[in-house]
């Protein structure tokens, strides 16, 4: 092998040294240069860095804020309603130096998975613990309230998880849901409670309704009491009215009103071509048929 060829062999084992002695990391990793398993370097910031070639590895983990959903869990409250609820948490590495140190000496070559592992048993009792204390209810898991108890379990999870290097940016509830058992007893319970409601509002409506017809059936009949009562006084005082006519016309000429009312009498009882009367010839009846009483209306 002529100095040629080992040159170039050298030269390409150069540059093959330094391209194997430099890596990147990005915006979106954190990065650790083992030596056999120990640690010598930490980067948290993207960028070039540089390792010894074949004996130092380059371990990398996703530097953002990841999402873990928990499985579903049956918790019991205060007042001994239990639900199935399940949650999902934001988490992430800890950008400091230390924070991503103490997460590789905490999970080892597990990673993520490993870690996700832990942290999905913190959140499960942290969850248990914080809905499961006193003074908490079903009602208030299910109230707007919600938001305050799950800051409590958020801090308490990212107080456990700081001895994993990560931090717990949020947590939340995904479903808050009855066991199947419960079901069909709330639901009874629930449709019995709004029968009871449709009968009341039911009850309440007739109840008004009786009121309303009552009250119109009463002023109807003082409606009908004033019309009756004004109709008999305008029909007394017509009377009085025709009463004070014929006597005012009886007492100008009392021969022209006697034979009035005389002919008025023979109108009433002498009506159709059958009218019979059985009288006597010399009743006061025939006055102005016989000729004897006809002597006209008087000259005043």
């Amino acid at each position: 092998m002529n100095r040629g060829t080992i040159g170039i062999i050298v030269i390409v084992v150069a540059l093959f040294g330094a391209l194997s002695s430099i890596f990147i990391t990005d915006e979106r990793e954190k990065a650790l240069v083992l030596q056999f398993g120990q640690i010598k370097q930490v980067k948290t910031e993207p960028g070039l860095g540089f390792k010894i070639p074949f004996i130092q590895e380059v371990v990398r983990y996703d530097g953002r804020i990841l999402s873990l959903d928990t499985p579903a869990i049956e918790i019991t409250p205060s007042d001994d309603r239990r639900l199935v609820v399940d949650a999902f948490a934001r988490y992430r590495i800890g950008d400091t130096e230390e924070k991503v140190i103490q997460f590789r000496q905490a999970v080892g070559p597990g990673g993520l998975r490993f870690a996700e592992d832990r942290l999905a048993s913190i959140l499960i009792d942290e969850i248990r613990g914080v809905l499961g204390s006193e003074g908490v209810t079903s009602n208030t898991i299910l109230s707007a309230e919600r938001s305050a108890l799950m800051n409590r379990i958020r801090a308490a999870a990212d107080e456990e998880a700081a001895s994993l290097g990560l931090d717990v940016v949020d947590v939340r509830l995904k479903q808050t849901n009855l066991p199947e058992q419960n079901l069909a007893a709330t639901f009874e319970r629930m449709r019995a409670e709004r029968e009871r409601e449709a009968t009341d509002e039911r009850a309440r409506g007739e109840e008004a309704a009786q009121r309303v017809r009552a009250q119109a059936d009463r002023t109807v009949v003082e409606l009908v009491s004033d019309a009756k009562r004004e109709a008999e006084i305008v029909r007394g005082e017509a009377d009085a009215e025709r009463n004070g006519i014929f006597a005012q016309a009886y007492g100008a000429d009392e021969d022209f009103f006697r034979f009035y009312r005389s002919l008025s009498a023979y109108e009433t009882a002498l009506r159709g071509s059958n009218s019979t009367l059985v009288i006597t010839p010399d009743s006061e009846f025939f006055e102005f048929l016989d000729g004897a009483g006809v002597s006209g209306p008087s000259s005043n």
